[in-house]
């Protein structure tokens, strides 16, 4: 009898666990913050985030009481910034009332990381007329910050945009001499191969004059 307490109460906090998961699920790795009357939950979509692949701001909207926030419009808009560069997105609905798929309350902006390091997503206009300005900063305590896909690369490391352009800085200049030299040498390859058809020219000229005056004698 004990051991069948035993299972049903494992089983129940299975079950309440798994709950606890999947409710806690959307604010893995991701920031949440009171907002005046409502709750949001920023993160990257997909984390770890890597340089150079899709990926995008991932906003849950609800209320204070944790009621999803559907009808959000257009009112509000994120910009994407990290170090002094910014880039303005269109935040897109993940729900579609008309198939039911996606999430009620997620808000998406799609956009490619260049970069690795610290992103901030700055929220700003309104909810419902509420005014809002709020920003979200990628760190240990919040969200992903952009990584290196490196040391996930399996069985060759592809090289990234960074080390291409590293490659072609250190390259670029020592071809630009190599065909300037060769430029160079060409011309004075051209040089002297016209002045030795001038030189034969007037050497030409020289004996046909030299021919002449001796056929004239």
């Amino acid at each position: 009898m004990r051991d069948g307490k035993t299972l049903s109460f494992v089983g129940m906090f299975g079950a309440a666990a798994a709950l606890m998961v999947l409710i806690a699920g959307p604010a893995s790795a991701h920031e949440i913050r009171r907002v005046g009357a409502y709750r949001f939950t920023i993160g990257f979509g997909n984390e770890p985030a890597y340089l150079v692949q899709e990926n995008f701001v991932q906003f849950f909207l609800a209320t204070r009481a944790g009621k999803a926030v559907t009808d959000l419009g257009n009112s509000l808009k994120v910009d994407v910034r990290v170090g002094s560069e910014m880039k303005p997105l269109a935040l897109e609905p993940s729900f579609d009332p008309d198939t039911g798929l996606g999430t009620p309350g997620e808000y998406d902006a799609f956009f490619f990381p260049t970069v690795v390091g610290k992103y901030t997503f700055r929220f700003h206009g309104s909810i419902h007329g509420q005014k809002v300005d709020q920003s979200f900063t990628s760190g240990p305590t919040t969200f992903s910050l952009v990584e290196s896909p490196t040391s996930v690369e399996f069985p060759n490391k592809v090289p990234t945009t960074a080390d291409i352009a590293g490659l072609l800085g250190r390259e670029v200049p020592r071809l630009k001499a190599a065909i300037d030299s060769a430029r160079s040498a060409a011309d004075s390859a051209k040089t002297i191969g016209i002045i030795g058809i001038v030189v034969g020219a007037v050497g030409l000229a020289a004996g046909g004059t030299a021919l002449a005056l001796r056929r004239r004698r």
